[in-house]
Protein backbone atom coordinates (compact mmCIF):
# COMPACT_ATOMS: atom_id res chain seq x y z
CA UNK A 1 0.00 0.00 0.00
CA UNK A 2 0.87 3.43 -0.67
CA UNK A 3 2.56 5.65 2.07
CA UNK A 4 0.47 7.69 4.69
CA UNK A 5 0.23 10.84 3.43
CA UNK A 6 2.27 13.40 6.07
CA UNK A 7 -0.08 15.93 7.83
CA UNK A 8 -0.94 18.93 6.89
CA UNK A 9 0.80 21.92 7.99
CA UNK A 10 -0.93 24.23 10.44
CA UNK A 11 -0.63 27.75 9.69
CA UNK A 12 1.44 29.91 12.77
CA UNK A 13 0.20 33.35 13.64
CA UNK A 14 2.40 35.22 15.45
CA UNK A 15 2.34 38.94 16.54
CA UNK A 16 4.93 40.98 15.16
CA UNK A 17 4.39 43.61 16.97
CA UNK A 18 5.17 47.23 15.80
CA UNK A 19 7.75 47.38 12.84
CA UNK A 20 9.00 50.80 12.51
CA UNK A 21 10.95 52.69 9.89
CA UNK A 22 12.62 56.17 9.68
CA UNK A 23 13.80 58.50 7.09
CA UNK A 24 16.56 61.17 7.43
CA UNK A 25 17.79 63.51 4.60
CA UNK A 26 21.43 62.48 3.19
CA UNK A 27 23.98 65.23 4.22
CA UNK A 28 25.57 66.97 1.54
CA UNK A 29 29.29 64.75 2.22
CA UNK A 30 27.44 61.72 1.92
CA UNK A 31 25.69 62.67 -1.41
CA UNK A 32 28.95 63.53 -2.90
CA UNK A 33 30.82 60.65 -1.61
CA UNK A 34 28.11 58.45 -3.22
CA UNK A 35 28.45 59.68 -6.33
CA UNK A 36 32.36 59.64 -5.99
CA UNK A 37 32.76 56.54 -5.07
CA UNK A 38 29.65 55.44 -7.41
CA UNK A 39 31.97 57.25 -10.51
CA UNK A 40 35.16 55.21 -9.48
CA UNK A 41 33.21 51.79 -9.72
CA UNK A 42 32.08 53.15 -13.33
CA UNK A 43 35.16 53.96 -14.44
CA UNK A 44 37.80 52.08 -13.38
CA UNK A 45 39.13 48.30 -14.31
CA UNK A 46 39.28 48.12 -10.65
CA UNK A 47 41.83 45.13 -9.60
CA UNK A 48 42.80 44.21 -6.13
CA UNK A 49 45.75 42.45 -5.27
CA UNK A 50 46.97 41.10 -1.71
CA UNK A 51 49.95 40.76 0.61
CA UNK A 52 50.42 39.43 4.05
CA UNK A 53 53.13 42.30 6.26
CA UNK A 54 55.11 41.05 8.92
CA UNK A 55 54.85 44.03 11.58
CA UNK A 56 57.18 43.03 14.32
CA UNK A 57 60.29 44.72 13.75
CA UNK A 58 58.71 48.05 13.33
CA UNK A 59 56.15 47.50 16.43
CA UNK A 60 59.46 46.70 18.48
CA UNK A 61 61.36 49.19 16.66
CA UNK A 62 58.16 51.50 17.66
CA UNK A 63 58.21 49.92 21.03
CA UNK A 64 61.58 50.69 21.99
CA UNK A 65 61.07 55.19 20.79
CA UNK A 66 58.11 55.85 21.11
CA UNK A 67 58.45 57.30 24.44
CA UNK A 68 61.34 59.51 23.06
CA UNK A 69 59.76 59.73 19.62
CA UNK A 70 56.74 61.83 21.73
CA UNK A 71 58.66 63.40 24.14
CA UNK A 72 61.22 65.43 21.11
CA UNK A 73 58.72 65.82 18.47
CA UNK A 74 55.39 66.87 20.81
CA UNK A 75 53.57 63.61 18.87
CA UNK A 76 52.55 59.97 19.31
CA UNK A 77 54.26 57.79 16.55
CA UNK A 78 51.55 55.58 15.07
CA UNK A 79 51.45 52.72 12.15
CA UNK A 80 50.66 55.10 9.45
CA UNK A 81 54.09 57.65 9.31
CA UNK A 82 56.16 54.24 8.18
CA UNK A 83 52.97 53.24 5.77
CA UNK A 84 52.99 56.60 4.62
CA UNK A 85 56.79 56.55 3.83
CA UNK A 86 56.96 52.86 2.50
CA UNK A 87 54.17 54.09 0.29
CA UNK A 88 56.24 57.37 -1.16
CA UNK A 89 58.96 55.40 -1.70
CA UNK A 90 57.23 52.94 -3.48
CA UNK A 91 55.51 55.51 -5.73
CA UNK A 92 58.83 56.60 -6.79
CA UNK A 93 59.78 53.35 -7.90
CA UNK A 94 56.84 52.62 -9.80
CA UNK A 95 55.76 55.75 -11.19
CA UNK A 96 52.51 54.57 -12.94
CA UNK A 97 50.86 53.77 -9.68
CA UNK A 98 51.38 57.28 -8.90
CA UNK A 99 49.95 58.55 -12.51
CA UNK A 100 46.60 59.52 -14.13
CA UNK A 101 44.33 59.09 -17.26
CA UNK A 102 43.73 61.89 -18.79
CA UNK A 103 40.13 61.18 -20.17
CA UNK A 104 40.06 64.28 -22.47
CA UNK A 105 43.19 63.71 -24.16
CA UNK A 106 43.93 60.46 -23.44
CA UNK A 107 47.54 61.31 -22.04
CA UNK A 108 49.02 59.51 -19.33
CA UNK A 109 50.22 62.40 -16.83
CA UNK A 110 53.15 61.02 -14.34
CA UNK A 111 53.76 63.12 -11.43
CA UNK A 112 57.07 63.49 -9.80
CA UNK A 113 55.89 64.51 -6.57
CA UNK A 114 53.62 62.79 -3.86
CA UNK A 115 50.29 63.51 -2.35
CA UNK A 116 48.92 61.36 -0.11
CA UNK A 117 45.20 61.28 0.74
CA UNK A 118 44.54 59.53 4.35
CA UNK A 119 41.60 58.36 5.32
CA UNK A 120 40.17 60.84 9.25
CA UNK A 121 37.29 60.38 10.92
CA UNK A 122 35.11 63.20 11.75
CA UNK A 123 31.57 63.14 13.49
CA UNK A 124 29.89 63.55 9.85
CA UNK A 125 31.80 60.48 8.49
CA UNK A 126 35.07 59.87 7.28
CA UNK A 127 36.84 62.92 5.15
CA UNK A 128 40.33 62.29 2.87
CA UNK A 129 42.60 65.52 3.79
CA UNK A 130 45.63 65.21 1.41
CA UNK A 131 49.52 64.91 2.64
CA UNK A 132 51.74 67.58 0.44
CA UNK A 133 54.83 66.31 -1.05
CA UNK A 134 55.41 63.68 1.53
CA UNK A 135 58.59 62.84 -0.22
CA UNK A 136 60.06 65.40 1.77
CA UNK A 137 58.28 64.34 4.72
CA UNK A 138 59.51 63.06 7.86
CA UNK A 139 57.84 60.55 10.29
CA UNK A 140 57.50 63.41 12.63
CA UNK A 141 55.90 65.42 9.61
CA UNK A 142 53.71 63.00 8.89
CA UNK A 143 52.35 62.15 12.05
CA UNK A 144 52.26 66.02 12.81
CA UNK A 145 50.21 66.60 10.36
CA UNK A 146 47.54 63.63 10.90
CA UNK A 147 46.50 65.04 13.96
CA UNK A 148 45.88 68.41 12.81
CA UNK A 149 43.99 66.87 10.02
CA UNK A 150 41.91 64.72 13.01
CA UNK A 151 41.58 67.85 15.36
CA UNK A 152 40.23 69.91 12.20
CA UNK A 153 37.56 67.52 11.70
CA UNK A 154 36.48 67.07 14.87
CA UNK A 155 36.37 70.39 15.11
CA UNK A 156 34.99 70.82 11.87
CA UNK A 157 37.48 73.30 10.06
CA UNK A 158 38.43 71.14 7.07
CA UNK A 159 38.79 73.55 4.26
CA UNK A 160 38.03 72.19 0.87
CA UNK A 161 41.63 73.04 0.07
CA UNK A 162 42.61 70.48 2.82
CA UNK A 163 40.88 67.49 0.93
CA UNK A 164 41.80 68.35 -3.30
CA UNK A 165 44.17 66.88 -4.98
CA UNK A 166 45.79 63.82 -4.14
CA UNK A 167 47.97 61.56 -5.94
CA UNK A 168 47.58 58.04 -3.92
CA UNK A 169 45.38 56.93 -0.91
CA UNK A 170 45.74 54.89 2.31
CA UNK A 171 42.52 53.73 4.08
CA UNK A 172 43.23 52.38 7.35
CA UNK A 173 40.43 49.74 7.68
CA UNK A 174 42.30 48.08 10.24
CA UNK A 175 40.95 50.70 13.15
CA UNK A 176 37.91 49.19 12.91
CA UNK A 177 38.89 45.45 13.21
CA UNK A 178 38.73 44.78 9.58
CA UNK A 179 40.65 41.57 8.63
CA UNK A 180 40.80 41.94 4.78
CA UNK A 181 38.77 44.21 2.39
CA UNK A 182 38.52 45.35 -1.23
CA UNK A 183 39.20 49.23 -0.83
CA UNK A 184 37.45 51.48 -3.91
CA UNK A 185 39.75 54.14 -6.22
CA UNK A 186 39.59 57.99 -5.10
CA UNK A 187 39.14 59.05 -8.65
CA UNK A 188 40.99 60.23 -10.30
CA UNK A 189 43.85 58.32 -8.56
CA UNK A 190 45.10 55.12 -10.14
CA UNK A 191 45.32 52.64 -7.20
CA UNK A 192 44.47 52.98 -3.29
CA UNK A 193 46.10 51.13 -0.06
CA UNK A 194 44.49 49.45 2.25
CA UNK A 195 45.78 48.70 6.06
CA UNK A 196 44.05 46.48 8.13
CA UNK A 197 44.30 44.79 11.85
CA UNK A 198 47.46 43.45 12.63
CA UNK A 199 46.70 40.06 13.86
CA UNK A 200 49.11 37.39 15.58
CA UNK A 201 48.79 34.54 13.00
CA UNK A 202 51.37 31.18 12.75
CA UNK A 203 53.88 31.58 10.30
CA UNK A 204 56.95 29.44 9.15
CA UNK A 205 60.20 31.58 9.77
CA UNK A 206 63.56 31.12 7.77
CA UNK A 207 64.69 27.83 10.01
CA UNK A 208 61.56 26.60 9.24
CA UNK A 209 59.87 27.23 12.78
CA UNK A 210 56.64 27.89 12.98
CA UNK A 211 55.96 31.14 15.31
CA UNK A 212 53.66 33.15 16.24
CA UNK A 213 53.49 36.88 14.61
CA UNK A 214 51.54 39.99 13.66
CA UNK A 215 50.77 40.25 11.08
CA UNK A 216 48.77 42.43 8.52
CA UNK A 217 46.81 41.63 5.02
CA UNK A 218 47.46 44.68 2.85
CA UNK A 219 45.31 45.56 -0.26
CA UNK A 220 45.95 47.06 -3.43
CA UNK A 221 43.37 48.12 -5.46
CA UNK A 222 44.78 49.56 -8.75
CA UNK A 223 43.03 50.77 -12.30
CA UNK A 224 44.18 48.25 -14.51
CA UNK A 225 43.71 50.40 -17.67
CA UNK A 226 46.82 52.25 -16.71
CA UNK A 227 48.65 49.47 -14.24
CA UNK A 228 49.60 46.30 -15.70
CA UNK A 229 49.69 43.05 -12.77
CA UNK A 230 53.41 43.49 -12.60
CA UNK A 231 53.65 46.93 -11.66
CA UNK A 232 50.83 46.44 -9.04
CA UNK A 233 52.60 43.70 -7.39
CA UNK A 234 55.70 45.13 -7.61
CA UNK A 235 54.28 47.93 -5.42
CA UNK A 236 52.46 46.36 -2.98
CA UNK A 237 55.52 44.01 -2.56
CA UNK A 238 57.44 47.07 -1.89
CA UNK A 239 55.69 48.28 0.56
CA UNK A 240 55.37 45.31 2.42
CA UNK A 241 59.25 44.79 2.28
CA UNK A 242 60.00 48.45 3.69
CA UNK A 243 57.69 47.60 6.61
CA UNK A 244 58.90 44.18 7.54
CA UNK A 245 62.34 45.44 7.42
CA UNK A 246 62.37 49.20 8.10
CA UNK A 247 65.97 49.62 8.09
CA UNK A 248 64.76 49.41 3.97
CA UNK A 249 63.64 53.02 4.50
CA UNK A 250 66.84 54.32 6.09
CA UNK A 251 69.36 52.63 3.33
CA UNK A 252 66.65 53.96 0.94
CA UNK A 253 66.18 49.84 -0.70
Amino acid sequence: PPPPSPPAMQSVSTSLGKRPERRSKMSRMRQRVAARLKESQNTAAALTTFQEVDMGNFMEMRARHKDEFAKIHGVKLGFMSVFVKAATAALQEVPSINAYIDNETQEVVYRDYCDISVAVASPNGLVVPVLRNTEFMTFADVERTIALFGQKARDGTLALDDMAGGTFTISNGGVFGSLMGTPIINQPQSAILGMHATKMRAVVDEKGNVVARPMMYLALTYDHRLIDGREGVTFLKSVADKITDPARLVFDI
